[in-house]
């Protein structure tokens, strides 16, 4: 039996014939860059999410670097974004020589403290990149109402929970992705709604945001040839689109078959002393990116060999803090520490969750774990 953390191959066959015909459509039409089926793509991206704009672009990567971009930021403005993420939150900062100020999550969610905003705000902070981590909201609410507290700009990077939805004290419901001045999202192959190979996009319900994103992405050009702004060439090639499009169709249901497998293990695991399931946040869908694990007294990496052993695959995400990379180490001041960041980041394990649920795989794994630690 092989056991894979995300099985793209059997999502792939039960498409395959829409697929396959989108793809065959773009090298008939010839059309690979900005051809039909990426503004089909795109408009009906809009129209799932209730937003606007969707600006379609490379890479979730560059998303937040063209979201930065578009809001004017200038060098040395401090942006606070989590310490317990992906690099690329945080390297984009840099990049444009902005600061990136690292704050502590939650030790539940793994979502941004609020209390963090409060402790690292400065007369120089601009902006807030709270991140949906492994496939669930962050609070916004209270975010949005600290952003407007202090004339900061949010941008969600939601490159992990297409499709979740946040629900407001009063009701309102939103996607994520869709709640701050601008969203950001990746299309990896791995993500929930991924392409065949690189891909990302912006959202925005803010019409003058969106027109300086295209432009920005566009090699700042609102007209060919006539560049208003500096900009970069970041765009979504048709093919992607066209798989795209198909597998959006498929969003919820694809949700709805990650929740299946992470019931299953929180029914069969929850019972374990000495691991933690994922918690599910009151006011958020959870769309299960990842189903993460925290294993308590030091046994996390004793763990993850043993399943491996057993042809188990799992993953660490994250393993260091981003303020402890050697890259980041110019930010921050020598002892920096944030208790909670380290801990999970000796805690935490990813078990596979995906949209194939097999009830066979899952028994094994939920068994092998289950055998660890009795």
């Amino acid at each position: 039996m092989k056991i894979q953390m995300v099985d793209l191959k059997g999502q792939y066959l039960k498409i395959k014939e829409d697929v396959d015909a989108g793809i065959q459509e773009c090298i008939n039409n010839t059309a690979f860059i900005n051809g039909p089926a990426v503004k089909e793509f795109q408009q009906d991206f809009e129209k799932y999410l209730g937003v606007k704009h969707v600006i379609p672009c490379a890479n979730g990567t560059d998303a937040l670097q063209i979201a930065m971009m578009a809001l004017d930021l200038q060098p040395g403005d401090e942006i606070i974004c989590p310490a317990f993420t992906y690099v690329a939150t945080a390297e984009v900062i840099g990049l444009l020589g902005l600061k990136p100020v690292m704050v502590d999550v939650n030790e539940d969610t793994f979502d941004i403290n609020l209390e963090g905003l409060e402790k690292y705000l400065t007369p120089n902070t601009k902006a807030i990149v709270p991140v949906h981590l492994y496939g669930q909201s962050a609070n916004m609410e209270k975010i949005l109402e600290f952003a407007e507290k202090h004339g900061l700009f949010v941008i969600e990077d939601n490159a992990q929970a297409i499709g979740s939805d946040y629900t407001f004290s009063d009701g309102a419901v939103k996607k994520t992705g869709t709640i701050g001045h601008i969203g950001c999202t990746s299309f990896f192959p791995s993500k929930n709604l991924g392409c065949y190979g690189d891909g990302g996009a912006l959202m925005t319900n803010d019409d003058d945001l969106a027109l300086k994103i295209r432009m920005i992405a566009n090699h700042g050009q609102e007209k060919k040839y006539y560049h208003k702004v500096l900009g970069c060439n970041s765009r979504l090639d048709t093919i992607q689109a066209a798989v795209l499009k198909v597998k959006l169709k498929h969003l919820d249901e694809y949700s709805a078959a990650r929740n299946r497998m992470a019931d299953y293990y929180d029914k069969n695991l929850a019972g374990i002393a000495e691991i933690q399931i994922p918690k599910r946040a009151e006011n958020s869908t959870h769309v299960f990116h990842q189903y993460t694990l925290r294993v308590k007294n030091g046994k996390r990496d004793e763990l993850q060999k043993y399943l491996a052993g057993k042809n188990i695959p799992s993953m660490i995400y994250y393993p260091l803090p981003l303020y402890k990379q050697e890259a980041f180490l110019q930010y921050v001041e020598d002892g920096f520490s944030l208790p909670v960041t380290e801990q999970l980041c000796a805690e935490v394990i990813s078990i596979p969750v995906h949209t194939e649920f097999d009830q066979e795989v899952v028994d094994v794994i939920v068994t092998e774990i289950k055998n660890y630690f009795n």
